[in-house]
């Protein structure tokens, strides 16, 4: 219905009714999180969990509808079967737009169990939205920069020790642990800047994915690497609201996670992290290359 208006409009309604998603099931999700806060203990969070979760993928579900009626993008999605919503799982992502997240979750929503982010300390603040992600438990990591580390060593590990207090919150439910292991979206600019040998990618950071390897690294069924191609250019999220993305490509692929990196202690053992690091270089290259693949068959 929404494919009628011109992109502009269709865009505001859109996003318009977006907001409004939001703020309405944002309401109970933040009334259930005050009873988890009141009421702490692990019995309390198995019971209300499931449930903070169910309004998550009911307003999934809305924004997936609401996007189909205002759209005609062509989504071309492979490697989702054999999926499982009683299992936990890794996601791994490569990262260049805000889109990319309505991407993950509509490919993924009631497929697997809900993804939970490593987001920025700032989104915190987003309005409504900062609340619902923090009632759900996403993580908030800090992200300091170099300059900042110098005079302040000791926040080096501040991050890692936020992951892993998410992780074994995890662990009581089934969960999809998401990571974009880049921590920032693509740009030729950072690209360059990062001296990156990919050539569609930044460097991948491995801290995320070994804190989440260590604690939960033995009820992870499997790794689900994700690499997500826009062939007309990297889309803006307005330009998503508008209808303005004629294709999104999709590739899952299930990847086994070898057994000596899960339950190890990535932050003291150096040998670990080296294969930590090697094994996602590796996925990496790969990544790459089958990005390369997509865009030469435009």
């Amino acid at each position: 219905m929404l494919k009628v208006f011109p992109a502009a409009i269709r865009g505001a309604l859109t996003l318009l009714l977006i907001i409004l998603n939001t703020a309405v099931c944002s309401t109970p999700l933040l009334l259930l999180a005050v009873v988890k806060l009141v009421i702490p203990g692990k019995p309390v969070r198995a019971a209300l969990d499931p449930m903070l979760n169910g309004i998550a993928s009911a307003w999934i579900s809305f924004n997936t509808a609401l996007l189909n009626a205002s759209q005609s993008t062509r989504w071309e999605v492979s490697g989702t079967d054999a999926l499982a919503l009683d299992h936990w799982y890794l996601v791994n992502c490569n990262h260049q737009s805000w889109v990319d997240i309505f991407v993950l979750q509509r490919v993924f929503n009631r497929r697997i169990p809900l993804l939970k982010f490593f987001l920025k300390q700032e989104l915190i603040y987003v309005p409504v939205i900062g609340l619902a992600w923090w009632a759900l438990e996403f993580p908030f990591m800090r992200r300091h920069s170099a300059n900042y580390l110098q005079r302040h060593p000791e926040k080096r590990t501040q991050d890692l020790e936020t992951a892993r207090r998410a992780c074994a919150r995890f662990s009581i439910v089934p969960t999809s642990v998401m990571n974009f292991p880049e921590g920032t979206r693509f740009t030729r600019e950072k690209q360059l800047k990062q001296r990156s040998p990919y050539q569609y990618l930044l460097r991948p950071r491995a801290g995320a994915l070994g804190l989440s390897l260590s604690v939960l690294g033995s009820q992870f069924r499997s790794m689900l690497d994700v690499t997500i191609v826009y062939p007309d250019g990297q889309p803006t999220f307005w330009d998503f609201l508008c209808g303005r993305v004629p294709r999104i490509v999709v590739v899952v692929e299930q990847l086994a996670v070898p057994e000596t990196l899960c339950g190890g202690d990535y932050v003291a053992d150096a040998a670990l992290r080296s294969e930590l690091q090697q094994w996602l270089q590796k996925m990496w290259l790969a990544k790459d290359a089958k990005i390369a693949a997509i865009l030469a068959q435009r």
